[in-house]
């Protein structure tokens, strides 16, 4: 007898495998099921449709071996899954109802019945319908910020994850990561996606009241707060007054002692509302130098998304979409060249394209590969043309006496895993590459292969004399050649 799904009709062996999967993990569920959809399910044949190769990656490793396992126990088949990369119409991970207050809903599994994802547009995830009051609370004048968008921020390898929890959390606010905690160096889209949720949930909530705030703007306010003898105001703005807390830069409010006992009963306030916290920091939270214990802690109690700086081509696409909204006709090879002179820091690469730009206007120049490299010598930026990953493999190679197929290769003789590891921690650190561009560089090895080798190298320098001292002398034989 055939077992048969449909998308107006999903079986319940599915229904119930979700179930379990969500409530086992909820935000890792939400955050990578936003990004799958179910196609059928067959006579034990299982069809899975994800929005990218990453999304189908990650969940073929973390979660489709229980998935199988428990579709195979409810139905007693021998399940097997097949994957097609394509737009997700109607993902996995949608909420599976409005608020109680609403009268609408939408099923988390599967379109209206009646309905077939071909005659639908393609389209992003889709959102539980949200009630509206007949008159919103009136907002606050529109901060900048709230003009980014999703739409705008520029997806790779290095922030996708990040991407995809801010996504989730503007669609279901308070209820899949909370808090959610940014982290990532300076100019890596923190603030962006910080405004993008601020805009997406104004979009779908228009009543809802969405604060921003810098650390260093919220300890001003509460010295402000304590000079004019004016807490009350200052507690009902941040607590009673605010639905969704977006606070940029908390490793600010490292050593101010009394601001952190305020944020402390705040974020208390609304995490125990159930309202929304959104934090970011260039720090992972236990790397928070003279932060309270306590807060340290909050801070842990949802999502932690890491940032790193983007891939080659991430850079690339980036470059591309700044010189379309600067009405730039950018050749591949002079996207490339920028994108390659400019490696840690996306704020620096949108920056040296505007500076091009203008430019090549004002001395009525073609902006070609020349022009490009003439513009980074200027801007003190040729050592990041100059010494790259190669530079940094033949440079180590020589030092520890391994060839360039030794370094790439499997062998793992411990002065052989050593001078690679130390070569992978000199790209990340000095050159400020990527993982997922290191470890394509070093035999294609995977981007998590890269951090355990840089990790083990930051351990070997606190506490391995020896080891400390061939980085230095590495590092100054690159800067001597960079």
């Amino acid at each position: 007898m055939s077992e048969a799904l449909s998308l107006a009709q999903p079986h319940p062996a599915w229904v119930e495998t979700v179930g379990r999967l969500r409530a086992r993990t909820p935000g890792s569920f939400d955050t990578w099921f936003g990004g799958v959809q179910l196609e059928d399910f067959t006579d034990g044949v299982l069809s899975l449709r994800a929005r990218d190769a990453w999304v189908q990656s990650w969940v073929t490793m973390h979660f489709l071996p229980e998935v199988v396992a428990t579709l195979s126990e409810l139905t007693g088949l021998t399940v097997t899954a097949h994957w097609t990369i394509g737009p997700v119409l109607f993902p996995v991970a949608v909420p599976e109802q409005a608020p109680e207050s609403s009268s609408v809903r939408t099923s988390a599994l599967a379109p209206p019945a009646g309905l077939r994802a071909s005659a639908l547009p393609v389209a992003a995830p889709l959102l539980a319908p949200v009630p509206v009051p007949a008159a919103p609370a009136p907002q606050a004048p529109c901060d900048p910020i709230f003009r980014q968008s999703f739409a705008d921020f520029v997806v790779g390898p290095s922030n996708q994850l990040a991407h995809a929890a801010c996504l989730a959390v503007a669609g279901d606010v308070g209820t899949r990561h909370n808090p959610l905690f940014l982290c990532g160096g300076t100019g890596l889209g923190k603030t962006h996606l910080l405004g993008a949720i601020g805009n997406r949930v104004r979009e779908l909530r228009p009543h809802a009241r969405v604060v921003y705030v810098s650390a260093e703007a919220f300890m001003n306010h509460f010295i402000e707060a304590l000079q004019t003898q004016s807490m009350a105001a200052f507690r009902a703005r941040y607590r009673d007054r605010c639905d969704v807390l977006l606070v940029d830069d908390v490793q600010f409010l490292a050593g101010k002692t009394q601001t952190q006992e305020e944020f402390f009963h705040v974020f208390n306030a609304l995490h125990q509302a159930g309202k929304q916290i959104v934090l970011t920091s260039d720090k992972y939270p236990q790397q928070l130098d003279r932060m309270e214990e306590r807060l340290v802690s909050r801070f842990q109690w949802g999502l932690i998304a890491d940032m790193q700086a983007p891939e080659l081509e991430t850079r690339v696409a980036i470059v591309r979409r700044k010189a379309r909204l600067e009405n730039l006709l950018l050749e591949d090879a002079v996207a490339l060249a920028i994108a390659q002179g400019v490696r840690s820091n996306v704020r620096e690469l949108e920056g040296l394209l505007v500076r091009l730009a203008a430019k090549a206007s004002m001395l009525h120049r073609h902006i070609d590969v020349d022009f490009v490299r003439q513009e980074l010598a200027l801007s003190g930026s040729t050592r990041a043309t100059e010494a790259g990953i190669d530079d940094v493999q033949r440079v180590v190679g020589h030092h520890f006496r391994v060839t360039h197929t030794e370094l790439v290769g499997k062998e793992r003789h411990r002065r052989i895993a050593l001078a690679r590891h130390v070569a992978m921690y000199l790209c990340k650190h000095s050159l400020r590459c990527s993982f997922p561009e290191i470890g394509r560089a070093f035999g294609g090895r995977d981007h998590t292969t890269v951090m355990s080798g840089v990790r083990r190298i930051d351990d070997l320098r606190e506490n391995d004399p020896e080891v400390r001292a061939h980085v230095e002398a590495l590092r100054k034989k690159l800067g001597d050649e960079g």
